[in-house]
This record gives C-alpha cells, sequence and structure tokens, in this order.
C-alpha cells in the first residue's frame, strides 16, 4: 500500500517540462514525440515483436511479462511467461500504454521523478507508469503501438523491449 500511495504522490508531482522531453529516438534525427500515429499495429506484427523480446528474456533466462498494444493503447497481444509475478501483467501494460498514448519511453517519467526539482508540484498525469520497460513500435515513420516488459529489474525490462522494438527495424 505504501508503495502505491508513494508512486500515486510521484505520478501527481511530474514536472509541467515533461512535454517538452522527448524518447529514444526512432532514428538519429527524428524523436518519436515528432512521429504521427500510424494503422494499428496488426497482429502478424505484434506477433514478431512478442518473439523477438521473448527470445531476449529466454537467451538471458528472465522470467517476463510482455504486452503489445495499438496506438490507442488496447492490448493486442499478451504473454507471461512460466513462473513470472501476476503482479508483472499489469505493470507491463501500463509501461506500453503510457509509452503509446504519450510517444515516449515510460523511461522519460522514470528520468523525470529521479531528476525531481522545483517543478514536481505543477503536472498530474494518470494513467502514466514512470519505470523503464515501455517503449513506442514504429514502422514506416509512424508510431503502430508499444511494447511493455516487467518481471525483471528495469533495466532488463527494457532492453528485453529494445529486442522488440528491433523486429520491426527495415531489414537491410
Amino acid at each position: 500500500m505504501k508503495f502505491f500511495l508513494t508512486l500515486l504522490t510521484l505520478l501527481a508531482l511530474l514536472p509541467a517540462a515533461l512535454f517538452a522531453q522527448t524518447a529514444a529516438p526512432a532514428s538519429p534525427a527524428v524523436p518519436t514525440t515528432a512521429l504521427p500515429y500510424g494503422a494499428p499495429i496488426t497482429l502478424a506484427q505484434a506477433r514478431t515483436v512478442l518473439a523477438a523480446a521473448q527470445a531476449e528474456a529466454i537467451a538471458n533466462k528472465w522470467a517476463v511479462v510482455i504486452a503489445i498494444v495499438d496506438t490507442g493503447g488496447h492490448l493486442v497481444a499478451l504473454e507471461r511467461m512460466d513462473v513470472t509475478q501476476y503482479g508483472s501483467v499489469n505493470v507491463a501494460l501500463g509501461k506500453a500504454t503510457t509509452s503509446a498514448a504519450f510517444r515516449r519511453s515510460s523511461k522519460v517519467f522514470q528520468d523525470l521523478v529521479a531528476a525531481g526539482g522545483e517543478g514536481l508540484r505543477t503536472l498530474s498525469l494518470p494513467g502514466a507508469t514512470p519505470i523503464e520497460g515501455g517503449l513506442p513500435l514504429v514502422h514506416d515513420g509512424k508510431i503502430i503501438g508499444a511494447i511493455g516488459v516487467s518481471g525483471v529489474t528495469s533495466v532488463q525490462d527494457g532492453q528485453i523491449a529494445r529486442a522488440g522494438v528491433a523486429a520491426l527495424a527495415p531489414k537491410s
């Protein structure tokens, strides 16, 4: 309960500067916040992303939940690997919906909370999950959905999510 209250307090205190932040760029020159939304991710694309993320988790022997959502934050695919705690289902979904709704990595929010500062008294972002592991999914220069991963450390969750994102990258 204390964690939940702390998390709610932190969400209520995020700085207004948040909207000026950008996520890790989809390409070196274009931040994802500048990209438009495209057609929602297809089930085939979601399965490709999920398989790549799952392969990364298995290679590292990490039990996680992987959630793929469309541009509206609606669940398209979800997998809870064996022995992953049930609580990670909601956390992974929260990271994915945060990234879809705000067109940026959920780590941006984590970094803002960690930085603290004067602006933390002015903004409330209901529904934002400020923990690394959520990333927008970009295809043909448009955001088509997002991935969220939960079950290990936030840095490890982010590593798995990046593996899923890479599965959509054009093959050269």
